[in-house]
């Protein structure tokens, strides 16, 4: 290790130590970078953790005991009116929170021109550096300004998922060595939200359905949500639909009124929640089910049995950590068949031990459902 570079880092100690982490966007490149959290905190116990992000991404954030301060920007918004009073005045408050605290590290984990510009904007303490990515990676987005505002540049083998490529640059800059697996810190059960009319006493046997993606290219057909989720009820599975807009929604009611049809109760569709509801909602959910979404990246972080579904084959670099058989992806073009989904589900459930009734019971209702679809 280059001792100039982490001098700062190491004359501090591990309490008492301030690092800032910047990565704005979007909901599942957040996520991926939650365990940065949980790695610096195994190599420097006591380090305060403050992290920018973009505010409709926030809650997730705040929802990880590890994040001492979530600062929130809304950088997409401003950028559409720059010149506009109301946004000088959010931009010059923004300013001045970033600016509370000197840090003796400031990461930028995203590689781009907005998440440079906020971290050349962060005040360092004396002896403080800036880090960023030196170079692009397979499949994601950089730009120069990352390089030219950071004080030490860090190269990243190109070919590498992006979990992993956050957690190496951060272990770089500071100066530890990883664990093998990542911890997203994302712990269950999650204090209840309050939502009580979503939760029943059949809530262990209760499937999520993550349908809703921001692209088209990504999404599964709706009559094969509907056939998965006949195969899902019948093995004693209510199914669960989540939706973030009135598109998903209509969606998520479409799917409702198919597997309810001549059967009540078997597929809820639940409320517009926020992030951090959400999130809690999930977690008390037996599993999920859904596309390359941050809503199924999110599963992930909660350690739930989950199916990923590709129509692209781009799971090696966003999918789950290919070393986990209760959290899979499933790829094909032009999309995945029921059936590879409902088998890969059943091998998700295979690998669950000791969680009442969803490992050895749930199993073998499912595998009766499946003789029965």
């Amino acid at each position: 290790m280059n001792k100039e570079v982490h001098s700062a880092i190491q004359g501090a100690g591990s309490v008492g130590v301030r690092i800032l982490l910047v990565k704005l966007s979007s909901l599942g490149d957040v996520v991926h970078a939650l365990p940065v959290v949980q790695d610096i905190l195994a190599a420097l116990p006591g380090a305060h953790i403050d992290w920018v992000v973009e505010k409709s991404f926030a809650p997730v954030l705040a929802l990880h005991p590890g994040v001492r301060r979530v600062i929130p920007c809304e950088i997409r918004r401003w950028r559409k009116s720059p010149l506009s009073a109301v946004t000088r005045q959010q931009w010059n408050a923004f300013k001045a929170d970033l600016r509370q605290t000197g840090y003796d590290a400031v990461i930028d984990l995203q590689g781009l021109t907005k998440s440079a510009l906020v971290a050349r904007l962060a005040r360092l303490a004396p002896g403080g550096k800036r880090f960023a990515l030196a170079n692009q990676t397979d499949g994601s987005g950089y730009e120069a300004p990352t390089r030219w505002v950071a004080d030490v540049a860090i190269h990243i083998q190109p070919h590498i998922h992006a979990v992993q490529r956050s957690r190496e640059l951060v272990a770089r800059a500071l100066g530890y060595c990883l664990t093998p697996r990542p911890d997203y810190g994302l712990k269950r059960p999650l204090a209840q939200t309050g939502l009580d009319h979503l939760a029943t006493e059949k809530v262990a046997n209760r499937v999520a359905f993550v349908h809703g993606t921001s692209r088209a290219d990504k999404e599964w057909p709706l009559g094969h949500w509907t056939a998965l989720g006949q195969r899902l009820n019948a093995a004693g599975y209510q199914i669960a639909l989540p939706h973030g807009n009135e598109k998903e929604k209509l969606k998520s009611q479409a799917i409702a009124r198919s597997l309810n049809d001549g059967a009540p109760g078997q597929a809820v569709v639940w409320p517009l929640l926020a992030l951090d509801a959400l999130t809690h909602e999930l977690a008390q959910c037996a599993g999920v089910i859904g596309v390359d979404s941050g809503v199924s990246h999110i599963a992930v972080a909660l350690d739930l049995p989950h199916v990923q579904l590709y129509n692209f084959d781009t799971a090696w670099r966003t999918g789950p950590d290919a070393a986990s058989a209760r959290q899979v992806s499933v790829y094909a073009a032009p999309q995945p068949s029921v059936d590879a989904v409902w088998q890969a589900w059943l091998g998700c459930l295979a690998t669950v031990q000791g969680v009442p009734g969803q490992a050895s019971e749930s199993l073998e209702s499912s595998m009766r459902g499946a003789d029965g679809a």
